[in-house]
């Protein structure tokens, strides 16, 4: 199997139905999995109804409570892996990640040299549309706030739009992820780049979501200025490699089968 999507859901009825029609009507193979957390609104039914739509492409994980965004993509990474999905992918539910624009992200990384994609709104030909300017001025600078305290070579570390190699998420020792929220994002690119992979940022047109509400607050944004500090600090003692015997061997054979497969 190729390709995974993962869509973490709250209360996004208005969008999933819509956004899953316009990911499977592109005809590129992916599957999606939907992980929703105990949406209030019914989301998690709407997804069910759909399941006769798209056999055997679309899947559902439920979760009880509201457990964060962190939690979710951990829970969706460990699923894929399981199922041996080799491109793995990450995108919001409002549309405020292009569909057509996961082409990119896949291409970077299956004939690109990527061993990991980043959608980045602030590299050139990348943009924003539908943001207030004073939002635009908080991300900006919290992706400058990153870069500055990290050293991650990175111009948008909290981006949502992602697509790794699973040997990548075979690496990471997900039990030292720290965050849950959208400083989640930073930590697992953080991951990545200090475990030496190549990673990449495209340029994508990121707009503001039409329908639902926005899952942003003031402990989010507590977690991304303290949580880069937080970052920075246990960076030092922290290892986020698997401990797994004879790794460096096995990362080192997939790595090369990926590069191989690429250049055929």
């Amino acid at each position: 199997m190729e390709k995974l999507l993962i869509i973490p859901t709250y209360n996004e009825r208005e969008n999933v139905s819509l956004l899953l029609k316009t990911v499977f009507d592109l005809q590129e193979g992916f599957h999606v999995l939907i992980i929703d957390d105990g949406s209030p609104d019914g989301t998690a039914d709407i997804v069910k109804n759909l399941f006769v739509a798209y056999p055997g492409k679309l899947f559902l994980e439920e979760r009880v409570g509201k457990l964060g965004l962190g939690t979710a993509y951990i829970h969706g990474f460990k699923w894929a892996l399981d199922k041996g999905y080799r491109f793995i992918f990450e995108m919001d539910c409002d549309f405020s990640h292009n569909p057509e624009e996961l082409d990119k992200l896949y291409k970077a990384c299956k004939t690109g040299g990527a061993d990991v994609a980043v959608g980045s709104r602030y590299i050139r030909g990348g943009k924003v549309e539908n943001w207030p300017a004073s939002r635009v001025i908080i991300s900006k600078g919290a992706s400058v706030y990153t870069r500055m305290l990290t050293f991650m070579p990175i111009k948008d570390p909290t981006a949502g739009f992602v697509c790794y190699r699973n040997y990548v998420l075979e690496a990471i020792n997900f039990d030292k992820i720290s965050f849950v929220g959208y400083a989640f994002q930073i930590e697992m690119k953080f991951a990545s780049w200090k475990l030496g992979f190549k990673i990449k940022e495209v340029p994508i047109t990121f707009k503001d979501r039409k329908f639902g509400v926005s899952k942003m607050n003031k402990g989010i944004v507590k977690e991304g200025i303290f949580g880069v500090l937080e970052l920075k600090w246990k960076s030092m003692f922290k290892n986020y490699r698997k401990r797994v015997k004879n790794y460096d061997r096995e990362f080192q054979n997939q790595r090369l089968t990926a590069v191989e497969q690429n250049n055929m």
